[in-house]
């Protein structure tokens, strides 16, 4: 599987799932499931390329100011439900963490407090393999190198919020007393 069929699959996924992360990924489970062993496989490692390249010390601290915190599931699990996203929004955000205040679902989650986690989509190739063939998917695979975290800040320090996610931090984070 090529990276460009793993968006194509999310996208299909997308389609007709109203929005709902959890939606997405039953719906990707169900296309993947259709395809053969090789191409789950192929799903399965490229989903850990993208999780590995999506590990950046500045989209967990988005995902911290947006989640009002994030341990290492919840940014896990944030991780997944920007999958649900699309290739578009997870690249942005990816690039430029602070594109997440773009969102019309972001921005109305600064007055709700809606929190955006999806474990099911991390799930997915398990998931599919296992209703495919009626066994586990393996879990000695390559390991995918996670990058190092050198550069991590206090996410609970607003000034450093500010201005490292400026866009996210006018959002999520209360305005400096006077």
């Amino acid at each position: 599987m090529r990276t460009d069929d793993f968006w194509q699959l999310i996208d299909q996924a997308r389609a007709g799932a109203g929005g709902e992360p959890e939606a997405v990924a039953a719906r990707a489970v169900a296309l993947l499931a259709e395809r053969n062993p090789d191409d789950i496989v192929g799903y399965a490692h490229h989903q850990q390329r993208v999780l590995a390249a999506s590990y950046k010390v500045d989209l967990w601290g988005a995902a911290y100011l947006i989640n009002d915190g994030a341990s290492d599931d919840g940014f896990e699990y944030f991780r997944g439900w920007l999958m649900t996203q699309g290739r578009a929004v997870f690249a942005r955000a990816v690039d430029d963490p602070d594109s997440l205040a773009e969102l019309p679902q972001v921005r109305a989650a600064s007055l709700s407090g809606e929190e955006f986690q999806c474990e099911d989509m991390l799930a997915v190739p398990w998931e599919a393999y296992r209703k495919a063939t009626a066994t586990d998917l393996s879990a000695d695979r390559d390991p995918v190198p996670v990058p190092d975290l050198n550069d991590f800040w206090d996410f609970d320090d607003e000034e450093e919020a500010r201005r490292r996610l400026p866009r996210l931090a006018a959002l999520f984070v209360e305005p400096p007393a006077e």
